[in-house]
């Protein structure tokens, strides 16, 4: 277990925390796996050494996908009141919109650029007011690693997991925090397999069995070449051949991209840099204090490990066909310094008692922390976006 104490000690001093823990396929050892794939359909492969030997490996879960489900973790337990995290959120329910009611609430901890992203800054307070207008949207303006407090108080896990104001009235210049934690999954030597595809269909129904035109009436199907009104219709589909309406066998197929993977096991590493922490200065009232910087890290020390902790609670069911197992229980070590290494256990109930504990403690040291959830409402220009937006998915998916 990590005491208070012992975390403030820690950031003060040492050069970082990390995890790693082995995992297999849920399947057992030579089971495939799926992992994510890229532009081109296409697997994240790159050789890696591993002791003394390099060997193929392959991702199954990047650092850009951990850190969302760290960060949503992190929503969870402060929806159900384990931790208390400062949120900005849009709230797109509060509309006589079906399409935006959908939507519902975006926060902080959902949007890619946490307090910069695009779907705040394109959002308005309650008055109308636009979000960067507002006091707490202008603390992008002036946060810097000097001046870390503003964001400390309204997004803390922007300062964890890196943000970069791209978007804002100094375009690329705009503000730029660097990730303090990062996480990964990798296959270790990968042996990629080979995709099958059939099905039969218990109709029978053959290839030729009838020319499919698309019903604008229904948005379905139907065999009549001709509408209503005598005009000629769309094949439904292509070629208006039956599979286009999931009719019919498919032909058994073997391909060679996307057919999963064997591995010798699966490696997940969590790593917290502290240095990155104690970059980070928090004046308040201009004036800067070394104890004060102390608890503001420490919180975000904290932070980490939570979202680390609570991530990992989980399992590690990454997508469909991916489900992995632990071979054994993960380990959290403290890299020192002087090269030596310590470890200590912690669960997610201590995690957070943990975290709490470090906010309660830099709150009293005089630093900000928003207690209730800032909610902005979309800009009329988001919101028609949005509604266009989904209007064409729909079209396109009829039109399929």
């Amino acid at each position: 277990m990590m005491r208070l104490e012992d975390l403030r000690q820690v950031v003060a001093s040492d050069a970082a925390l990390r995890y790693r823990v082995r995992l297999q396929s849920a399947g057992g050892a030579g089971d495939k796996v799926f992992p994510p794939t890229y532009e081109g359909a296409k697997y994240a492969e790159e050789n890696r050494r591993a002791g003394d030997v390099i060997v193929p490996c392959i991702h199954l879960d990047s650092v850009q996908s951990q850190a969302n489900r760290m960060e949503l973790a992190l929503l969870e337990a402060t929806q159900e009141s384990r931790i208390k995290l400062p949120l900005v959120m849009v709230d797109f329910s509060a509309t006589n919109d079906p399409a935006l009611r959908e939507v519902g609430k975006i926060s902080s901890l959902e949007a890619p650029h946490r307090l910069a992203d695009a779907i705040l800054r394109d959002s308005c307070a309650a008055d109308g007011t636009k979000f960067r207008e507002t006091p707490e949207g202008k603390v992008l303006d002036t946060a810097s690693i000097a001046s870390a407090t503003g964001l400390f108080g309204i997004n803390p896990n922007a300062l964890l997991f890196g943000v970069w104001d791209s978007t804002g009235p100094k375009g690329g210049l705009g503000v730029k925090f660097q990730r303090a934690i990062v996480s990964e999954l990798v296959a270790i030597n990968a042996e990629k397999g080979v995709r099958t595809s059939s099905r039969i269909d218990p109709l029978g129904i053959m290839a030729n069995s009838g020319v499919l035109y698309r019903d604008p009436a229904s948005g379905g199907w139907t065999l009549e070449s001709k509408g209503a009104n005598g005009k000629s219709l769309e094949k439904y589909g292509k070629e208006g051949r039956p599979s286009a309406a999931n009719h019919g066998n498919v032909t058994p197929t073997i391909g060679e991209n996307n057919g999963g993977i064997t591995f010798a096991y699966a490696l997940q590493t969590v790593v917290l840099s502290l240095p990155a922490l104690r970059r980070l200065r928090f004046p308040v009232d201009g004036q800067s204090n070394s104890a004060r910087d102390l608890a503001a890290r420490t919180v975000l020390a904290a932070l980490g490990l939570c979202s680390a902790v609570l991530c990992n609670s989980k399992g590690y069911d990454l997508r469909s066909r991916c489900l992995l197992v632990p071979e054994s229980p993960g380990q959290w070590e403290i890299l020192r310094g002087d090269g030596t290494i310590s470890t200590f256990d912690l669960s997610s109930s201590e995690a957070c008692a943990l975290f709490n504990e470090a906010v309660e403690t830099a709150k009293s040291s005089g630093l900000p922390w928003r207690e209730e959830p800032l909610v902005l409402k979309p800009s009329e220009g988001l919101a028609k976006l949005v509604i266009n937006s989904r209007n064409l998915l729909m079209q396109s998916k009829a039109e399929d």
